[in-house]
């Protein structure tokens, strides 16, 4: 009787199922494969590897995970270290920490001080790390919270004023101008409120002084805004601060002004403004020694930023003043003429 016998590969086969290997493991391989194949045609391994740009000592580790454990071996491992830090406090000390932390709910300092005071022997990490195994255990009832309290500012609308998009083109004079307030502290116990307006294109300045900041002073100040700048106003750009919304706000729309407001914590995106009110304190405000009288003083505000707009040569500017940037850039934007007091 004549016997059939299959090949030695259908049992391989039939012993060993095809090898799934992850998107990981099979690019281990293709660098093996490329590395063994550099070596074969006479590279020598570390200038394989270099030609590879993979180290050398990884292609001989993973070489090695493949001949003890197979194609399996280029599978990822465990990054589990091999020795973990056993608790080192009792089950007692746990008990004691448990009991008082769901009773007062205190910090782990606290409650260091306290196990201190009935004679244990821990410290604050120990208390922490207690805390925390606790938590994961899910054996640690924390309190909820009854809500009485709310932490959470409410937003209020804003119907009009919005963040500046992404793609806003600033080209001429009026397109963006940036507001920010100043606090002014000349002397002991006197507190002057200074708004500053500038144009981003034209670093044209407008200043006023009040005794306080208010959605109300802001409007008037608006209403000052339009009447010294040589430009339409297009956009203004302010903080979040709440002298910049009701009137103000309000007025903005009335005139068809875009009114954009910072995201929170974010007073570099003014820094246009911000740097004007350094210019203004540094060059203006802590050499004036006049009347500190509202009107005395925005009077002489008033000749400062006249200086500042025609006198002052500007590096921004190749060392033109704002009222020549125009000239020679936006001709028919007439420069506010002097005021007639300073005559």
């Amino acid at each position: 009787m004549q016997q059939l016998s299959l090949p030695k590969s259908f049992y391989f086969v039939s012993r060993n199922q095809p090898i799934e290997l992850s998107a990981a493991a099979a690019e281990r391989l293709r660098w093996l494969k490329a590395w063994q194949r550099l070596r074969a045609e006479g590279y020598s391994s570390q200038r394989a590897a270099e030609l590879l740009k993979q180290p050398r000592a990884t292609l001989y580790r993973w070489q090695k995970r493949v001949d003890e454990q197979g194609l399996r071996g280029l599978e990822e491992r465990s990054r589990r270290p091999k020795r973990c830090r056993r608790p080192e406090w009792t089950p007692e000390l746990a008990e004691a920490v448990q009991a008082y932390r769901e009773e007062y709910g205190w910090d782990k300092v606290k409650l260091a001080k306290l196990l201190k005071d009935e004679g244990w022997q821990t410290s604050a990490s120990t208390v922490g790390r207690i805390m925390v195994r606790l938590k994961a255990r899910g054996v640690l009832r924390e309190p909820l919270r009854n809500g009485i309290r709310q932490y959470k500012k409410r937003r209020l609308r804003r119907p009009h004023a919005t963040r500046k998009p992404k793609g806003y083109a600033i080209r001429r004079p009026g397109d963006l101008v940036q507001v920010d307030t100043l606090d002014l502290r000349p002397m002991p116990g006197e507190v002057v409120k200074q708004f500053t307006a500038r144009d981003m294109v034209s670093r044209w300045d407008v200043i006023e002084a009040y005794s306080r900041i208010t959605a109300r002073n802001a409007r008037s100040f608006l209403e000052t805004l339009l009447a010294r700048s040589p430009y339409p106003v297009r956009a203004i750009q302010v903080d979040g601060g709440s002298e910049f919304q009701a009137e103000f706000e309000q007025a903005c729309a009335e005139k068809q002004i875009q009114l954009f407001v910072l995201p929170p914590r974010s007073p570099k995106l003014n820094g246009h403004v911000e740097r004007a009110q350094r210019t203004h304190t540094e060059e203006f405000h802590d050499r004036y020694m006049g009347d500190l009288e509202l009107r005395k003083l925005n009077r002489a505000m008033r000749e400062w930023e006249h200086v500042y707009n025609h006198i002052r040569p500007h590096y921004s500017l190749d060392l033109q003043t704002p009222a020549e940037y125009l000239a020679s850039h936006f001709p028919e934007m007439t420069p506010i003429p002097k005021p007639s007091h300073m005559s």
